[in-house]
C-alpha cells in the first residue's frame, strides 16, 4: 500500500505538476467569473513560479542534503568488502544503453571496483513505476549489459532486481548479501539521495559507509544565484521537494530513525 500511495502523493506534490495545475485552475475560475478565487490562485501559481523556477531556492533544498555527507577519497587505503550502487542511472532504449544525469553512481562504482579488487559490487535496482506499460528490458538488463562491457563481470557482481523504492533497496540487498560482522560496504548514491538512503540501511542494520557522488551544487557562492532558465530551476526544484518530502514520508513511517540523517559532525570536515 505505501508504493502506490507514495507515486500518488508525489505526483500531486511536485512543483511543477502543481504549478502548472494551479494556472489551469486560476484561468479556468477567471473564464467562469470567479475573479476573487481565480485571481488568488493566479498569483499563489506566479509566485510559486518565480520561488522554484527563477530564484535560487531549489539549490538551496538541494545544497542542504548535498551537505549531510562529505564526500570520500577515491584513493582511500581502508579495506573494502562491498560496494552498493543504487538504481535509476540507466535504461535501454531501442537495444542501447540510455544514461541519464545519475550516470555518476555507476561510473564511479566501476572505479571504486577497480581500485578494490576483492570487494563485491551489488547493484540494487527494480522497477519503480506505478504503472507498467510495458514488461520489455529494465534497468538491471542496461546495468549487465554496461558493466560487462566496461570489464565488471563475473560472481563478484550481483543484481538485486525486485527493489521499487529505497526502503526495498535496503531490506532486499541486506538479505540478499547477508553482511557480516566488522564487513565495511560503500554506499554510492547521488549526494541529494545519501541521507535518506544511508538512513534506511541503518534502520535495516545494515552499516554502510556512505559515498556520495553526482552533486548538483557547488557548494559556493554560485548556489545563491538565479537559474539560466526557468526549466532548469523547476527541474532541481522537482528533485528537491521529491526527496524533502521523500525524507518526511520515511520518517513518519519508520523507515529511517531521524528526519534528516547525516555525518556525525565529528566526521564533517573538509
Amino acid at each position: 500500500m505505501f508504493f502506490p500511495v507514495s507515486k500518488i502523493l508525489w505526483f500531486f506534490a511536485t512543483p511543477s505538476n502543481l504549478l502548472i495545475t494551479l494556472s489551469v485552475v486560476g484561468v479556468a475560475l477567471l473564464l467562469l467569473g470567479w475573479r476573487r478565487a481565480g485571481l488568488a490562485v493566479s498569483v499563489v501559481a506566479v509566485s510559486g513560479l518565480v520561488i522554484f523556477a527563477a530564484s535560487p531556492v531549489p539549490r538551496l533544498l538541494m545544497r542542504a542534503l548535498e551537505n549531510r555527507y562529505p564526500p570520500v577519497a577515491m584513493n582511500d587505503p581502508g579495506r573494502v568488502d562491498g560496494i552498493i550502487v543504487l538504481g535509476g542511472s540507466a535504461h535501454l532504449r531501442r537495444g542501447q544503453i540510455k544514461l541519464n544525469d545519475a550516470a555518476a553512481r555507476l561510473t564511479t562504482a566501476v572505479a571504486l571496483a577497480r581500485r578494490y579488487p576483492e570487494a563485491r559490487v551489488v547493484f540494487s535496482g527494480g522497477d519503480g513505476r506505478l504503472i507498467q506499460l510495458d514488461r520489455g528490458a529494465g534497468e538491471v538488463d542496461a546495468v549487465r549489459l554496461l558493466l560487462s562491457q566496461m570489464g565488471l563481470e563475473g560472481d563478484r557482481v550481483i543484481f538485486e532486481d525486485r527493489s521499487r523504492n529505497t526502503r526495498e533497496n535496503a531490506a532486499f540487498t541486506r538479505d540478499l548479501v547477508t553482511p557480516g560482522r566488522g564487513e565495511r560496504w560503500l554506499l554510492v548514491t547521488s549526494a541529494f539521495h545519501m541521507p535518506r538512503a544511508a538512513g534506511v540501511f541503518q534502520r535495516e542494520r545494515f552499516h554502510v559507509t556512505p559515498y556520495p557522488v553526482d552533486y548538483y551544487t557547488r557548494d559556493e557562492i554560485a548556489d545563491f544565484l538565479p537559474f539560466h532558465s526557468f526549466s532548469s530551476g523547476l527541474r532541481l526544484a522537482d528533485l528537491a521537494v521529491r526527496e524533502w518530502l521523500g525524507l518526511t514520508i520515511y520518517w513518519l513511517a519508520g523507515y529511517t530513525a531521524t528526519w534528516l540523517p547525516g555525518a556525525a559532525p565529528s566526521h564533517q570536515t573538509s
